[in-house]
């Protein structure tokens, strides 16, 4: 029998955060943002709109951002650190203002790709250079942009679409994208619900025929719900550890896909709840495994599944996942040479990864199931929170090089782990 429930303290959206920002700042007045996640990539996107001229106020639990109903005026150099979704969003949104911009970011983030967003505002009619690998810099000298037709490959990241939908309603004529290999749909469908929430008029007239028409955006007021992404590391522990665990604010009506992450614990064995405003994930003993399962839509996390796979009772392959090489870091490699320090064999190929067993996998013995070893996080949140969930059942076995890149999402990541699973509960 599992102990009482816990309940888990979990930020809001990244997502859904800075999405939001970006479309407050296209909205002519004042919107309010509550509970907005605040961490080093959120704060990097906040920063960047302050540069492109946009006014955010911060109070003790919300953000307020004033913004024009245009594009941005006067030229800027732009800082976007490590965050990934300022690099791609925030390029359209310059594009529909006036002067020159100047986007460039971290040597992590540099090493990232941009060219399919640069060629997409080449066909709008903007002036787009990269340099490198085509990545940042990245100068956009910016006149505004025409709408019209536009084909955009979706295979290497959502994001690049999901910046050019929400520059759209700033063109001065519509604009109708057809997209093709997309990944990522639910991120798609999060930015066209929040788009509408923010007055904005598009449609998709067919599978990946988006049509946007112009007349921008209105100023809203939004409540960020909790990080669907970030929740999947506590609903992991839970599934681990025989405990109950329940992220309140997160339920039915989420506008994020990655609560679908709860359907492959569903499927290893736990016990899942989802009600309207809540969802509960609850261990029921070892995990199954023996099953495949396509993460594609849900890929940010593919990791915390594969961290707990040597858990499994039967191998686990995880397929659809290409992209993730392209992210923080190559997530398929990163994952398997942890695995393989930890002593648990895998096996990979271009999109899909293979865990089998650890040591007394399925046997609830739990500390044998990995040898010690010292997790590279690469500079990936995810990596490292991923892994701390299978520390959970090897309590002094692992340790992170970098414990502190949960900052780009998640700062109090470690001590809220802690509270809900103290090591001594564990042992």
């Amino acid at each position: 029998m599992s102990a009482a429930p816990l309940t888990a303290r979990i930020p809001g959206s990244k997502s859904i955060t800075n999405r939001a920002l970006l479309l407050a700042a296209a909205a002519p007045g004042t919107s309010t943002l509550q509970d907005p996640l605040v961490s080093e990539d959120t704060v990097a996107f906040r920063d960047a709109l302050t540069a492109l001229g946009v006014r955010v106020s911060e109070h003790a639990t919300s953000w307020e951002v004033s913004g024009a109903g245009h594009g941005p005026t006067g030229g800027a150099h732009v800082w976007c650190a490590d965050a990934g979704t300022a690099a791609r969003f925030l390029p359209p949104f310059a594009a529909t203002g006036r002067g020159t911009y100047v986007f460039d970011g971290s040597g992590q983030l540099r090493a990232r790709p941009l060219r399919p967003l640069a060629d997409a505002l080449g066909r709008l009619g903007a002036k787009v250079r990269t340099e490198g690998v085509g990545g940042l810099p990245l100068r956009v000298d910016a006149d505004g942009l025409r709408g019209g037709e536009l084909a955009v490959d979706g295979g290497l990241s959502s994001q690049f679409l999901s910046g050019l939908l929400m520059a759209a309603p700033l063109l001065s004529d519509p604009l109708t994208v057809t997209v093709r290999d997309l990944v990522s749909r639910p991120y798609i469908d999060m930015t066209l619900a929040l788009m509408r929430r923010f007055g904005a008029r598009v449609d998709e007239d067919a599978p990946g025929v988006i049509t946007t028409a112009g007349g921008g955006y209105t100023a809203t007021d939004l409540v960020i719900e909790p990080d669907a992404s970030t929740a999947s590391y506590f609903f992991a522990a839970a599934a681990v550890t025989g405990r109950s665990v329940t992220v309140p604010g997160l339920g039915h009506d989420s506008l994020q896909g990655d609560l679908g992450f709860v359907e492959t614990l569903r499927t290893a064995g736990a016990r899942v709840e989802i009600r309207a405003d809540s969802t509960t994930v609850t261990g029921t003993g070892p995990l199954r495994g023996g099953f495949e399962v396509d993460m594609g839509t849900i890929s940010d996390t593919f990791m915390t599944l594969a961290a707990i796979a040597p858990l499994a009772d039967a191998p686990v392959t995880i397929r659809g996942i290409g992209h993730a090489r392209l992210k923080e870091s190559d997530r398929i490699a990163a994952v398997a040479g942890n695995l393989a320090a930890c002593g648990v064999t895998t096996e990979s190929g271009r999109d899909w990864l293979t865990v089998h067993p650890g040591a007394e996998a399925g046997t609830g013995a739990g500390t044998g199931v990995v040898r010690p070893a010292r997790i590279a996080c690469h500079r990936d949140h995810r990596i490292a929170m991923a892994f701390s969930v299978l520390g959970l059942r090897a309590p002094g076995r692992l340790t992170l090089d970098d414990p502190a890149c949960v900052g780009k999402t998640f700062p109090g990541f470690h001590a809220e782990l802690n509270r809900l699973f103290p090591k001594e509960t564990l042992t």
